[in-house]
């Protein structure tokens, strides 16, 4: 049936029943696709339904759906022409794991980060109203992401905007008793019905003709009408923030989703409907363990061997507690990801987890740190850029001595140019008072962590990819590292010089050993530890001796590590030669970490040739 589903108006000729059919094959289709490609399965499996219905009753792409993050939307993917390319969804030129804007004309934002959907889709039908069209917009979010604070801003705005908008709120923690969705059910069929809105309608237009009694009595109504409605729904929230609240609703039952989105149709004030669903129904094991099914990694991810960064940041994190009462972890809706939900089956009660609130998770950490706490606040690099305002505000302007832990600093991969933790050393470098610190290894990681939290006269960020590398499993006590300091990792020659940072230093000393074995140059190598500050003492005498200098790092090229070389160079009178390999100044798409660091040249072979040419 799906094949036969070129664009969603084929979805008009099928009845209810064939809807639910395309619904299980669309669900199987999804299944077997993420388990080997990987992606974000569980959401994508719980709005099966709703999308269906939402294609079924609207005319896309004139009505624009906005999905939040992307998470959910693999259904409206098959639904709108890609059916035959799915296979490639989050693969290297494949499609992409979220909606696109630049991959087809059904999805009308690119998604990737949680909440903004309400505040993208209330600007696009404001733009659709001052140029007349009339055309709906509907705005999809998680009960996760409409807690955030980007949401609650849409929220505050759309209400009082009196604009048609639709928001269509989906819960999967089945938080909502029997009794009440019973109720509001009931109320939910009553209020989104045409008896009740022309009765309304009347009764307004007969008091309102009445002078000044009936404007009293119209507000008497409009105050019982309100209190009961209040009592007796779970909308009291965003019926306060003027919008007209709808539900809960089953999301997995077609022809009533159909009806409720019919009836949203002809209001023309801003509507929250409330429809709840299963993560990963239809798929038992992400059915039993939403959180882990969450998000899949593909079956060639699976292959990779060691441990990965978080799983040292996690076990560092425990061993720093353990001797120090003052150590506290928080997180943004990410205690898995970061690492850090085994640090609370230790420490529960030094653990925090603030939901996807990033910036209150910063100015939260900057409180904690005032309170003589030392928090540690584990943040994915990409996330990490909304809190932006609360790192130089709360946290360098006051000198708090928060420690950042960036997980998945650099290319990530298939998640793609939402998710890519390519910018942090640029928007950090710029604060005074913060120090960043980007570890070779996992020992040095963990010397890292030691050093932050006996270091408290600075805040402190530590900046580490995804993925794994080999574990020393030599166990010592940790070092504490010299504030600034860098390491020289391999002195063979004098022909050139190259700075680099984190992982880059192993195929830096691989491209060493080649250049070498080639017969081309000897050249040393210096691991860049510490972008702020720089290593001052090291690099006057480094400068002095090599012309020819090279900066290795995983950040875009502008801003980066590299940059600070190019100034410090510029600021004590050096001339050297210096090449930059960093990311270009472009967005990059999705693919493998191996693949992504090869089409940046930032892998042996093209590091190799990059410095090969610059030498001649």
């Amino acid at each position: 049936m799906l094949e036969n589903i070129k664009s969603p108006s084929d979805l008009n000729k099928l009845s209810v029943k064939d809807l639910n059919k395309l619904s299980e094959e669309i669900r199987d289709v999804i299944i077997k696709v993420i388990k080997n490609n990987g992606g974000h399965l569980g959401a994508s499996l719980g709005t099966v339904e709703l999308i269906v219905a939402l294609h079924k009753v609207f005319n896309c792409p004139k009505d624009k759906i906005i999905f939040d993050v992307g998470h959910q939307a693999y259904a409206h993917k098959l639904l709108t022409g890609r059916f035959k390319n799915f296979d490639t969804i989050r693969v290297k030129d494949g499609l992409s794991g979220f909606t696109n804007k630049f991959e087809s004309i059904y999805d009308s934002f690119t998604a990737g980060h949680a909440g903004p959907s309400i505040s993208t889709a209330l600007g696009l039908k404001e733009a659709l109203k001052l140029k007349g069209v009339e055309n709906k917009v509907i705005a999809v979010i998680g009960d996760g992401a409409v807690s955030s604070g980007i949401s609650l801003e849409g929220l505050n705005n759309a209400g009082s905007s009196k604009n048609d908008l639709i928001i269509i709120l989906n819960e999967n923690q089945m938080s909502i008793s029997e009794n009440v969705g019973a109720l509001s059910k009931w109320l939910s069929n009553a209020i989104t019905g045409p008896t009740y809105h022309s009765f309304r309608k009347s009764v307004k237009e007969f008091l309102s003709s009445k002078g000044k009694i009936g404007e009293k009595l119209l507000d008497l109504a409009h105050k019982i009408a309100d209190g009961t409605y209040a009592a007796i729904t779970p909308g009291v929230f965003f019926d306060g923030m003027g919008f007209q609240y709808i539900g809960p609703i089953d999301g997995h039952n077609i022809d009533e989703l159909i009806e409720h989105l019919e009836a949203l149709k002809g209001l023309n004030e801003p509507v929250l409907l409330h429809v709840i669903t299963q993560k990963g129904k239809g798929y038992t094991p992400s059915e039993d363990d939403p959180r882990k099914y969450h998000g899949i990694s593909s079956i060639e991810s699976k292959k990779t061997k060691g441990v990965s960064w978080t799983n040292i940041i996690s076990d560092s994190m425990i061993e720093l507690a353990k001797k120090y009462d003052d150590v506290v972890a928080i997180t943004a809706a990410m205690p898995d990801g970061t690492g850090l939900s085994k640090f609370y089956k230790y420490f529960p009660n030094r653990f925090y987890d603030v939901g996807i609130a990033e910036q209150h998770a910063v100015a939260f950490s900057a409180g904690l740190a005032e309170g003589g706490m030392r928090p540690f606040v584990a943040i994915y690099s990409t996330f990490l850029q909304r809190a932006y305002d609360q790192i130089f505000h709360e946290v360098t302007l006051q000198n708090q001595p928060v420690v950042f832990l960036i997980d998945r600093a650099g290319l990530v991969g298939e998640d793609g140019a939402t998710h890519h933790g390519v910018f942090d050393l640029s928007y950090l470098r710029i604060f005074p008072n913060l120090i960043i610190m980007i570890p070779k290894d996992g020992r040095e990681l963990a010397d890292m962590l030691y050093t932050a939290y006996h270091y408290k006269e600075a805040p402190i960020a530590i900046r580490y990819p995804r993925g794994n590398l080999p574990y020393l499993t030599a166990k010592r006590a940790c070092k504490k590292i010299k504030i600034g300091s860098f390491t020289e990792e391999l002195n063979y020659g004098s022909d050139f010089l190259i700075l680099a940072s984190s992982w880059l230093n192993n195929e830096s000393k691989k491209v060493i050993e080649k250049l070498k074995n080639d017969n081309i140059a000897n050249g040393k190598l210096v691991n860049v530890r510490f972008i702020k500050p720089l290593d001052s003492k090291l690099l006057q005498k480094e400068f002095k001796k090599y012309k020819k200098i090279i900066t290795i790092e995983e950040n875009t090229i502008i801003g980066g590590m590299g940059s600070a070389i190019l100034e410090w160079a510029n600021d004590n009178g050096f001339k050297n030669d210096i090449l930059r390999l960093a990311i270009p100044d472009e967005f990059i798409e999705h693919g493998t970490q191996k693949e992504l660091r090869k089409i940046v040249k930032l892998e042996e072979n093209e590091i190799y040739k990059q410095i090969k040419g610059f030498l001649s």
